[in-house]
C-alpha cells in the first residue's frame, strides 16, 4: 500500500464537546502522522466554497451553517493508505449507523453532526489539502507525492 495524505477536519461538534484530542490520539494510534494542523473558526465564504461541490443539494445551506457554528481542527494526515484508514476511523458518514470504537460512533450525532470529515480519493485529498494548507506548512513532506 503507498504512502498518500488525506485531509482531516474536527467538526464544530467534536471539537465543542473536547473529543480533538481523542480523535487525533485515534489517528496517530493507527500509524498516521499528523504533518500539518490548524484551528479555524470557518467564514461563510471560506466554508461555500469548500462545500462547493454539494452547492446543489438540499442540504448545503445548512451544512455551511453549521461548519461556520464554531472552531473546526484541520488536519492533514500522511501514511499508509492513508485515506481508507482514516475512513475506517471515522466510520460511516451517519453517525447514527456509525459502530462504537469509530469517530462517528462515539462522537457523532447523526448524518450532518458526524464529528469529522476526511477526503475519499486521492485526487480529493490534494484538492482538499491545498484549499487549506500552503506547502510550507505541511512539516514532513512526502518525498512519493
Amino acid at each position: 500500500m503507498a504512502t498518500e495524505r488525506t485531509l482531516s477536519i474536527i467538526k464544530p461538534d467534536a471539537v465543542e464537546k473536547g473529543a480533538t484530542g481523542d480523535i487525533l490520539r485515534r489517528f496517530e494510534e493507527a500509524g498516521l502522522q499528523i504533518i500539518a494542523m490548524k484551528k479555524l473558526h470557518l467564514s461563510e465564504d471560506l466554508a461555500k466554497g469548500f462545500y462547493a461541490v454539494h452547492k446543489e443539494r438540499p442540504f448545503y445551506g445548512e451544512l455551511v451553517a453549521f461548519m461556520t457554528s464554531g472552531p473546526v481542527v484541520i488536519s492533514v494526515l500522511e501514511g499508509e493508505g492513508a485515506i481508507a484508514k482514516n475512513r475506517e476511523l471515522m466510520g460511516p458518514t451517519n453517525s447514527t449507523e456509525a459502530p462504537a470504537g469509530t469517530i462517528r460512533g462515539d462522537h457523532g450525532t447523526d448524518i450532518e453532526r458526524n464529528a469529522a470529515h476526511g477526503s475519499d480519493a486521492p485526487e480529493t485529498a490534494k484538492v482538499e489539502i491545498s484549499y487549506f494548507f500552503n506547502a510550507s506548512e505541511i512539516v514532513a513532506p512526502c518525498e512519493a507525492l
